[in-house]
């Protein structure tokens, strides 16, 4: 089969070593991606302190505040592919750069914001195409960076966004009671629209553009260089690349909705705005020891078995949160146990893409990949939202959460294992 071909001859074709000289450009690429992540992610999760302020000025319902969501994330994972190819040809200097000014540009825009239609357009539109290109052009630029450490790379630049999913919704939080929302759009948007052009400078598409080779990389390998791997259409052909899409479908269902909903669910549960904040931002801080740790226990035991304990995690934690009373000590054991699982499940997807598939054309694997995961991502918060709506309670919500974490769960099972050979 093209994915285990390829996966054993990448593994195959590396070999621990740094590369020559005293420092290796692929540390900037990393800090830059960690930089860019903790802007996108961080300001993304402060979408969750808004959600009461804007139920509290407008009116709206639930259902509706979570479409805007919905219809950013079903953006964000409709380019996906688009802004992946885009990387692979161009690399992601002025991909980055651009769609993180459209990204700022849209948060800020919402502090004008009267209607619905306008909360659509801005968080939804400008804020869901600036958001297509985050993950495909930081993971997928370090995955070709790094032919070994992937996965502790990987989780270097995803604890990124666990940084800013831990601080930006406090920063929000503060901003929003010392101020008002609107202020804080500006200030959180304008902020955003300048530091991810800025970080977007630093970044490179491969090392060969400097002359360079991947960590880790032997001659071989960095002769083949891009040119090796599947290419997107190989990778349709195969069983293992629609598993890993099935894999995202379920863990973004559960991510986002839990993403966009905690903060209120807590909120309904007695918790005070500031004290539900500190729930989102207890699983922004507990997300960053899981995107280390998975990234590190990737690097030993590979997609499957990192995946498979993810989705255990997951869905321990639901079953925990349907069982949770009203003590507020009660929903942080939920966010610490989740958040592990959370920055797991983004730390192993670009390098699960490049151990099945190679690096050839890892940028439109990675965002077929994603795309699949924003339909779940799409759909779960505005289901979550309905339910809502109708039963005034989410415990529905939280139960058919739980049969897609079980679902995830069943599918890395069956994804198959990629021997790597000893060290």
């Amino acid at each position: 089969m093209i994915h285990s071909d390829t996966a054993r001859h990448v593994l195959a074709a590396t070999s621990p070593a740094a590369p020559a000289g005293p420092y290796f450009y692929g540390y900037n690429i990393i800090a830059a991606s960690c930089i860019l992540q903790m802007m996108y992610l961080g300001t993304l999760f402060s979408y969750g302190v808004l959600f009461p302020e804007l139920e509290a000025e407008f009116g709206w319902s639930r259902a509706t505040i979570s479409g805007a969501s919905s219809l950013s994330f079903l953006l964000m994972g409709g380019l996906a592919i688009f802004m992946g190819r885009i990387n692979d040809v161009l690399g992601p200097r002025i991909l980055l750069a651009v769609t993180g000014a459209l990204f700022g540009l849209g948060y800020l825009m919402m502090f004008r914001m009267q209607s619905v239609w306008e909360l659509y357009l801005y968080f939804g539109l400008l804020i869901g195409i600036g958001m297509g290109a985050h993950d495909v052009g930081t993971l997928s630029t370090a995955a070709r960076w790094f032919s070994t450490r992937r996965g502790v790379m990987s989780g270097v630049v995803k604890a990124g966004a666990g940084v800013g999913q831990l601080t930006v919704p406090l920063i929000a939080a503060a901003l929003v009671s010392a101020f008002d929302w609107r202020t804080t759009c500006i200030i959180i948007g304008g902020t955003v629209m300048v530091g991810t052009v800025i970080a977007a400078q630093v970044m490179r598409r491969d090392p060969a553009v400097m002359g360079l080779k991947p960590y880790g990389a032997d001659q071989i390998s960095s002769a083949l260089g891009a040119n090796h791997g599947a290419t997107l259409r190989e990778a349709l052909r195969t069983r293992t690349f629609w598993l890993l899409c099935l894999a995202k479908f379920a863990d973004l269902f559960c991510l986002f909705t839990v993403i966009v909903h905690i903060v209120p669910y807590s909120i309904d549960k007695g918790l005070p705005a500031s004290t539900a904040a500190q729930v989102l931002a207890t699983i922004g801080g507990v997300s960053i020891v899981g995107r280390l740790a998975i990234g590190a226990a990737y690097d030993r035991f590979g997609a499957k078995r990192s995946l498979m304990f993810c989705f255990a995690l997951l869905f321990a934690s639901l079953v925990l949160l349907q069982l949770i009373g009203d003590r507020t000590w009660t929903l942080f054991l939920f966010g610490s146990i989740y958040g592990i699982a959370h920055g797991g499940f983004f730390t192993v997807a670009s390098p699960s893409v490049a151990e099945y598939f190679g690096t050839k054309a890892h940028g439109a694997i990675l965002g077929a990949v994603f795309l699949s995961g924003s339909v779940g991502g799409t759909f779960g918060p505005l289901l979550a939202g309905g339910l809502f709506d109708k039963t005034g309670s989410y415990g529905v919500s939280f139960l058919v959460l739980s049969g897609f974490a079980f679902l995830g769960l069943v599918t890395a099972a069956v994804l198959p294992r990629i021997i790597r050979p000893a060290r």
